[in-house]
């Protein structure tokens, strides 16, 4: 793995490029603006930078999934232009989460060699190669209700699409994220919803649940009170998907009445992914570690994050990129330290965004490569 960083006009680009002689190459990038002008100059700053990523240090390679992170979305949103998914030619979310670093807007993205990128009539984009189709669909959402039905009815019609493509939440999805506007309100009412939609299609604690982060955000519109974005793959059997337990350290989720995994680990001819759901000061009871203590919270969230990577046979070295969420923006300065001390040249972003329990002062998800030589399966 070449982990880099560049700096641009305006900009700031940091990332991690998964480089082999022959195979899918793969780069997670993060691109920020520097904190002054208006949102239209950093916005302006962080494609142009893109840009120069996409042509440079990324050259050769597809955008297969990209996320803006805006710090005010009812405004801002028009301000990025119509048809995002084409601009960039792949799954665009955009959620308000604002970037801690006193900016108005930041860009993550996947970036990936040989994919046939295709869309789909149900809006979802296919990132095809080598009998595997990669699907991504990014801002879901509904207007009208309440959180519960919103989230049952958004899972429905994800389902219905899945299956468009001979697919299923139950059998193919591996990744979803919840954006909940007003989490400490709302999120309940995602927890019943998604519980409730998972019992129907059969995905229980006896079978298997899907890795995700659920974390305050929203989209612009008033009434939507739940987004979500996901990934799923078609032409997986069933012996390449592994579920993470980091039981040492976590708790099966669904003792404390939610249903996610904790990380899902799976394996390719010539690598391994490796997905870890949002991740927080927690043991394996169930309890918070280190109440009101962000600092001892960090470090148990590490911890944590570090048994599961190791159950997946990986470690913080083949990470790719990290999100790193917090309830209170005065604990951006310790936190931020902290991991430019740890993880120097990690992509890695920070946001704004409580936890779905106001205990819980930080979180942080990742993804991970890992490579690995197995006939068994087809390659990435």
């Amino acid at each position: 793995m070449i982990r880099w960083k560049t700096e641009y006009e305006n900009a700031f680009a940091q990332g991690s490029t998964y480089d082999v002689e022959a195979g899918v190459r793969e780069c997670h990038v993060m691109v920020r603006a520097y904190p002054c002008g208006s949102f239209s100059q950093q916005l302006s700053a962080v494609r142009a930078a893109f840009a120069e990523v996409c042509a440079g240090k990324c050259a050769g390679l597809t955008p297969v999934f990209v996320r803006y992170f805006l710090s005010d979305v009812a405004n801002q949103e028009t301000g990025l232009g119509t048809s995002l998914d084409e601009f960039h030619g792949c799954a665009v979310s955009v959620i308000e989460q604002p970037p801690l670093d006193g900016t108005k807007v930041a860009i993550w993205a996947i970036l990936q060699s040989d994919m046939k990128m295709s869309r789909t009539a149900e809006n979802m984009w296919v990132a095809d190669h080598d009998g595997y189709k990669h699907m991504w669909v990014a801002g879901a959402s509904l207007d009208g209700g309440n959180s519960y039905s919103q989230t049952m009815e958004m899972l429905d019609a994800y389902d219905a699409s899945l299956q468009e493509q001979g697919c299923s939440v139950a059998g193919d999805c591996l990744r979803t994220w919840f954006f909940v506007q007003d989490v400490d309100e709302n999120y309940s009412g995602v927890v019943t919803g998604r519980k409730e939609m998972f019992d129907r299609v059969g995905l229980t604690k006896d079978t298997h649940y899907i890795a995700s982060t659920g974390i305050a955000g929203r989209n612009a519109a008033r009434t939507s009170l739940v987004t979500m974005d996901a990934y799923a793959v078609k032409g997986l059997e069933a012996g390449q998907v592994r579920y993470i337990k980091g039981s040492t350290h976590l708790n099966p989720t669904h003792e404390y009445g939610v249903t996610f995994e904790r990380g899902t680990s799976v394996e390719y001819g010539d690598r391994r992914h490796v997905i870890i759901s949002g991740t927080a000061s927690i043991d394996n009871k169930g309890v918070i570690v280190h109440p009101g203590d962000v600092a001892r919270q960090t470090q148990r969230m590490w911890e944590n994050v570090e048994v599961l990577l190791d159950e997946a046979g990986c470690s913080y070295d083949d990470v790719m990129h990290m999100i790193v969420y917090l309830r209170d923006i005065a604990d951006y300065s310790q936190v931020r330290t902290m991991f430019e001390e740890s993880f120097p040249n990690h992509a890695k972003v920070y946001v704004w965004a409580p936890v779905c329990r106001p205990g819980w002062l930080i979180e942080m998800e990742c993804m991970a490569i890992r490579a690995v030589n197995d006939n068994e399966y087809k390659t990435y």
